[in-house]
């Protein structure tokens, strides 16, 4: 089948990534216990070198990708990030950094901006550094991302902060929402944490209760009433859990919709989180992006609908959600063909139901999570 001929098994033809993915590295110096990074990936070893990756950005962008994003891992441990993000805008591509802050200091703050990178987002754990260390693993990690933060803002770059929301910093939403306020923050994503990866082995030690959740609603409400009545032009974006919906969202826009990330051996995945499930994925290193964006057999097993099982198969819902997230429907049911349970309809939805009673009742401290590191990688690692 060429790259140009639609697959028999979609509605219409497949349209192009327009978003790309590029995990430069799977190493950080955080070992957050929600990372969203497989839980192998002590198993990869050789990273795509900068000419690879320059290849890849070619590629994609020839498809038609329009935006993308340097992430990890920690993508500031990538000596040649400026080479790539100077070659990324040569392209023609709107770019953003998805960083922790760390190994970022003024002066590559300058040499970014001078190689075209376009936005820059770091991430917060918590308002005050004892949580911040506990949950990530750090305790130099909090001072560092207030001040790189502030240094983004002076380099005239807009402030935009993410938040990994989870049951041991949502009870202080609102001291985080005023240091992000006190920062100077264009915009916030209080993003409550998904669980994937180290989040899905953590569950039970991050899954914040129904009332943690309704409260933490509740405080973003009325901070957004406070901004607004002091002219504040700092935009709060509240993710809710989807383990607390009824139906379940179009994950990443649809599988093999507009989203696609390169890991750092060249790995090809229709999301962040896609290695996971019990499939072999294709690699830039053997076949070109538009061979495997188009042709492959991964890309192509859950578009469209013939391979959706019941309820979602005669759901007048299903071009909507397109059956929810795959990795979530593998990670709670062991088959990722299956209606994600997050959803109401779906024969698997008690399981979705008896994890919010379960977080009602957790007794798992921060000390008890299991931290994201090679050490506790190589425990999960097949060879």
């Amino acid at each position: 089948m060429s790259s140009t001929t639609p697959n028999p098994a979609l509605p219409g033809a497949t349209g192009a990534p327009l978003w790309l993915l590029a995990e430069l590295t799977y190493r950080c110096p955080l070992q957050c216990a929600y990372c969203s990074n497989p839980l192998e990936f002590a198993a990869v070893k050789e990273e795509l070198s900068t000419t690879e990756w320059i290849e890849v950005l070619a590629q994609a962008r020839a498809m038609g990708a329009v935006q993308m994003g340097f992430s990890g891992g920690e993508p500031l441990l990538r000596q040649d990030l400026e080479a790539l993000v100077a070659e990324a805008h040569r392209l023609g591509f709107y770019t953003n950094l998805i960083t922790s802050g760390l190994g970022l200091d003024e002066a590559r703050i300058e040499a970014l901006r001078t190689a075209g990178l376009d936005h820059i987002q770091i991430s917060l754990q918590a308002s005050d550094a004892d949580v911040a260390a506990a949950i990530a693993g750090s305790r130099k990690a909090h001072a560092k991302k207030l001040a790189m933060a502030r240094a983004v803002k002076a380099a005239g770059y807009p402030m935009v902060l993410n938040v990994v929301l989870h049951r041991h910093n949502i009870d202080r939403l609102d001291a985080i929402i005023a240091l992000c306020d006190e920062l100077g923050a264009d915009a916030v994503e209080l993003a409550n944490c998904q669980m994937y990866g180290w989040a899905h082995l953590n569950r039970e030690g991050l899954l914040p209760s129904r009332a943690q959740l309704e409260a933490a609603e509740a405080t973003t409400a009325r901070w957004r009433e406070q901004l607004t009545e002091r002219g504040r032009n700092m935009r709060l974006l509240f993710v809710v859990p989807d383990y607390y919906n009824e139906r379940p969202k179009a994950c990443m826009g649809g599988w093999g919709a507009i989203f696609m990330t390169v890991a750092p051996d060249g790995a090809v995945l229709p999301c962040h989180s896609a290695r996971m499930l019990p499939m072999s994925f294709p690699n830039v290193r053997e076949q070109p992006l538009r061979e495997i964006w188009y042709d492959s057999e991964p890309f192509n097993r859950y578009r469209g609908d013939a391979w959706m099982q019941e309820p979602c198969r005669s759901c007048d819902e299903r071009h909507q959600d397109v059956g929810g997230c795959r990795c979530q429907a593998y990670l709670l049911t062991g088959d990722a063909a299956a209606t994600d349970p997050v959803c109401s309809l779906s024969p698997d939805h008690h399981l979705v139901e008896a994890a919010r009673r379960e977080a009602d009742t957790a007794t798992v401290e921060m000390v008890d999570l299991t931290l994201r590191n090679v050490h506790e990688s190589r425990v999960f690692c097949r060879d």
